[in-house]
């Protein structure tokens, strides 16, 4: 089963919370432009640092 979020539900929910994205990858150690990509699609976020990413966005699940 498959609970992965949309892009679209992440970046609602960040907006309700009235957090960033900036402020979301300097807190997690990533680049701004690497999470952009992966909430934008750029980046297929197959493995390595954009599949970390977008597992802790909610994007994708741990085993994906």
């Amino acid at each position: 089963m498959n609970n992965a979020l949309t892009p679209d539900q992440v970046k609602d929910q960040f907006q309700r919370r009235g957090h960033t994205f900036s402020q979301w990858a300097v807190q997690n150690g990533y680049r701004v432009n690497e999470v952009y990509r992966v909430l934008n699609g750029q980046a297929k976020a197959k493995y390595g640092k954009a599949h970390e990413i977008a597992v802790k966005l909610g994007l994708k699940s741990e085993a994906a």
